[in-house]
C-alpha cells in the first residue's frame, strides 16, 4: 500500500504533503532532519493519511491536490 499524508509544523503551523510506502517512517525522518526542505520547520505531525493500491495512484493524487 502507499500513503499519501499531510503534515503540519508545530513551529510554524505549515502544511506539507508527502506519499510514502511507510508515512510512520517517513515522519521519523523528517522531524530528524533527513528532510532538508523542512529542517527548519520540525517538528512535524501527520494530520492526515490517505490509503492507495499503489505508488502511482498515490502521487497522481497527491500532485492533484
Amino acid at each position: 500500500m502507499w500513503y499519501v499524508y499531510i503534515l503540519r509544523s508545530k513551529k510554524t503551523g505549515k502544511h506539507y504533503s508527502g506519499s510514502s510506502n511507510n508515512p510512520t517512517r517517513r515522519l521519523g525522518e523528517h522531524n530528524s532532519g533527513k528532510t532538508r526542505s523542512l529542517w527548519k520547520h520540525v517538528p512535524l505531525e501527520i494530520i492526515r493519511i490517505e490509503e492507495y493500491s499503489s505508488k502511482i495512484e498515490a502521487n497522481t493524487t497527491r500532485a492533484a491536490n
